[in-house]
């Protein structure tokens, strides 16, 4: 296994995949050390994973389970806890900005209207049989065409909340395992809301976006203050659907936070 060390989690899969001449999500990885800021930069740690190329397409919530003594549920419930971790990688690949192999992917996951509507039942039944290991409360699981290259997948029922997690840690786990079995087994994206959440947070972004929309059309340009996760690619989404003539992208400050800029194209 490679030894890979960076500023956060996403830069070390992004380095291990392209050292070992893959995609991420045919990594293979164990996390040695996560990330911390520190105070004023004393005390700051990078993100250390070791990490290998895997050809098998599928990590079994049974192999994690017999391997650590725990049960099915335990097993998955801990999954989503670790990768919550990875949520700012997951909505990369979930939104598909910025990586030319998931746009090639995108164009050519183009299938007919009948085609989608099979593999929404499929997801959807298979989705089901998931859930039904946790002992939560769901009494509506939906998947359904969004458009021709998307699942929209909706959860909801009295435990939902539970799946949502504090800041939308969960939420963003949940994201990131139902994108990567289903983007890499039918080559599709996915827009998962659970409880109204995803709409909230696209309200909440919407409203929180729009005097930087008013500086753009004043002079030209602006950026935004840093955004994490779900909210961080809801906005650039937003923003790119709002400027589609100008240049919207992310930047990172020396923290390693993200925020997103607003300018013209530069033309040579």
């Amino acid at each position: 296994m490679k030894k890979i060390e960076a500023q956060t989690l996403e830069d070390a899969l992004i380095i291990a995949a392209k050292t070992l001449n893959c995609s991420v999500v045919e990594l293979e990885y164990e996390i040695i050390q996560n990330p911390t800021k520190g105070f004023l930069g004393i005390g700051r740690k990078s993100a250390i994973i070791c990490a290998q190329y895997s050809k098998s397409d599928k990590k079994l919530v049974s192999e994690n389970a017999s391997m650590n003594g725990l049960s099915h549920t335990e097993s998955l419930q801990s999954d989503l806890k670790q990768n919550s971790a990875h949520d700012s990688l997951q909505q990369q690949f979930m939104q598909n900005y910025d990586t030319a192999e998931y746009g090639e992917k995108r164009k050519k996951a183009f299938v007919t209207q009948n085609e989608l509507k099979r593999i929404a039942k499929e997801v959807q039944s298979e989705l089901e049989s998931l859930l039904k290991m946790l002992s939560y409360d769901l009494d509506f699981i939906l998947v359904e065409p969004y458009d021709e290259n998307t699942l929209y997948v909706k959860i909801d029922g009295a435990d939902s909340a539970l799946l949502i997690g504090k800041e939308g840690y969960r939420y963003k786990a949940i994201s990131y395992l139902i994108f990567n079995w289903v983007n890499y087994k039918y080559g599709l994206m996915i827009r998962l809301e659970i409880a109204e959440f995803l709409r909230n947070q696209e309200e909440m972004i919407a409203n929180y976006l729009l005097p930087t929309i008013e500086s753009v059309k004043a002079t030209g340009k602006a950026q935004t203050k840093p955004l994490d996760g779900v909210l961080a690619h809801i906005a650039l989404k937003q923003l790119r659907e709002q400027f589609p003539d100008k240049y919207v992208s992310f930047r990172t400050n020396s923290e390693g936070e993200r925020y997103i800029i607003i300018n013209a194209f530069y033309h040579s």
